[in-house]
């Protein structure tokens, strides 16, 4: 919990920081959806490492080290001091959000399984109070008129000292014994195709709304910055209040009636946003994206590590490799849209992707039905 924590607090920090990096190097949002295209060029690397690496060395050391190796990629990002170096920062960054996503999720599998029910949506809860905490904190720093430098170093610190440390919590990693003879980059096949598409999905709005709903605010509707941090605030808040109650409705309704009414909260949301506009209604509907999107990513990863014919790892990964791939690189891809036509069509599309998650809903019970089954 401690590391879904720390991962999450990272992005929600960065997400009401970006109006911020853009004013300080002059840039456009083309020129920010570049950034984020190498944030996904470094994740797109590390997915399917890291699962190689956490069936090879255990999902639980290697946990432990990629938190320290966010916390400080994140302080760097801070200092870059030239467009160049932020450019290779925020890919480093990538790199290692990517990496400890898959080795944490890996982590949280092998808790659930030892468990014997449903927890996965839990421990993404963790992840959106750090998220909260993290975006919270950015509309304070904001207000003292902190530089995002000095922020995001003193975030990182806080992050190694407060949190790292309870990661250290005794716990044995299952590792492959035998060298695996599956190529490093592995695509998912079969049933889990489907899977991929309701995670895509669910990251494109996620990753939407994590580093362009602070723009937006400011863009769109008119907002202060300060302000427009609390578009992301609430989002998140949404989403740990529904992450701590979704395994009990998963249990008792089955993965697939809440992925369904997730999907449909999600698309209201988003209808409010573009079709309002204003700020009462924007805030409204990005808490409703929050509820919406809160429980997807953990069903999905709940399916894709009890796949039967891939390791938890590989499986994870590969998951990964396509919808947090699309998390990452879909933010960039807002960013063109926006330059292009405008903010509020990027967002219209969102709504596209959600209508898919309601369809597709029934694809996830094949990895929710054992956890409901053994509770």
């Amino acid at each position: 919990m401690a590391a879904f924590a720390l991962n999450g607090a990272v992005l929600g920090t960065w997400g009401t920081r970006v109006p911020a990096v853009m004013e300080r190097h002059s840039l456009s949002e083309a020129s920010i959806a570049g950034l984020l295209l190498l944030m996904g060029m470094g994740a797109l690397v590390a997915f399917p490492l890291a699962g190689r690496a956490a069936d090879s060395f255990g999902a639980a050391p290697l946990t432990r080290v990629l938190a320290v190796l966010l916390a400080a990629a994140f302080a760097l990002l801070g200092l870059a001091p030239t467009l160049t170096l932020l450019g290779l920062a925020i890919m480093g960054l990538g790199a290692a959000y990517a990496a400890m996503d898959v080795a944490m999720n890996s982590w949280a599998t092998e808790v659930e399984r030892h468990i014997g029910r449903s927890v996965m949506v839990s421990f993404h809860a963790m992840w959106s109070v750090g998220a909260g905490v993290g975006a919270a904190g950015g509309y304070l720093a904001i207000e003292l008129n902190l530089s995002y430098a000095a922020h995001f170093a003193l975030v990182a610190l806080l992050l190694v000292l407060l949190v790292a440390p309870l990661t250290l919590v005794p716990w044995t990693s299952r590792r492959r014994t035998e060298p695996s003879r599956s190529p490093v980059f592995v695509l998912p096949k079969g049933p889990l195709v489907l899977v991929c598409v309701v995670a895509v999905s669910a990251t494109l709005g996620e990753g939407a709304t994590a580093n362009w709903s602070a723009v937006y605010l400011v863009d769109i509707v008119g907002a202060e910055q300060s302000r427009a941090a609390l578009g992301f605030a609430i989002y998140s808040a949404a989403m740990v209040a529904t992450r701590l109650c979704a395994d009990a409705a998963v249990v008792r309704y089955g993965p697939a009636s809440v992925a369904r009414l997730s999907g449909i909260c999600a698309f209201t949301g988003l209808v409010l946003v573009v079709g309002v506009a204003t700020m009462p209604a924007s805030l409204l509907g990005f808490g409703l994206m929050g509820i919406g999107y809160a429980a997807i990513i953990p069903l999905v990863f709940s399916r894709a590590a009890s796949d039967p014919e891939r390791s938890s790892g590989e499986a994870i990964a590969s998951v990964a490799l396509l919808g947090h791939g699309a998390y990452l690189l879909g933010s960039p891809t807002v960013g063109v849209i926006a330059e292009a036509y405008s903010l509020r069509l990027a967002f219209g599309i969102l709504a596209i992707f959600a209508l898919l998650i309601v369809l597709l809903a029934p694809v996830l019970d094949a990895g929710g039905s054992r956890s409901k089954r053994n509770a």
